[in-house]
């Protein structure tokens, strides 16, 4: 999987086309991302303790890997990514649109 966690992804598909959040959680055995702020779903907790508040709670869904994008700079542009190996040997991420290492 070529996506990790904290890297800065945009929706590119689906009900959340447009936003843009990090990677919180990455499933890769189901291709999956978790993003955050993006497909809230609701679900009911149940209270485990006294501390503990029940009720509903608006959690992250998994987004399928096809549809975010990395964002590869400030002005939120996208790129897909691809790997290569560097000067010293070692096997590096880059964005495909710039070139330019992730």
């Amino acid at each position: 999987m070529r996506l990790k966690k904290n890297d800065t992804v945009k929706i590119i598909a689906g009900k959340d086309k447009g936003v843009t959040g990090k990677i919180i959680k990455v499933d890769p055995e189901n291709e999956r991302v978790y993003v955050q702020g993006a497909n809230m779903v609701s679900k009911a907790m149940r209270k485990r303790n006294q501390q503990d508040q029940g009720g509903i709670v608006k959690i992250e869904a998994p987004v399928h890997v096809s549809n975010v994008a990395l964002v590869i700079n400030k002005s939120g542009d996208t790129s897909k990514v691809g790997y290569k190996i560097d000067a010293n040997g070692k096997k590096v991420r880059y964005a495909k649109k710039t070139g330019e290492v992730v």
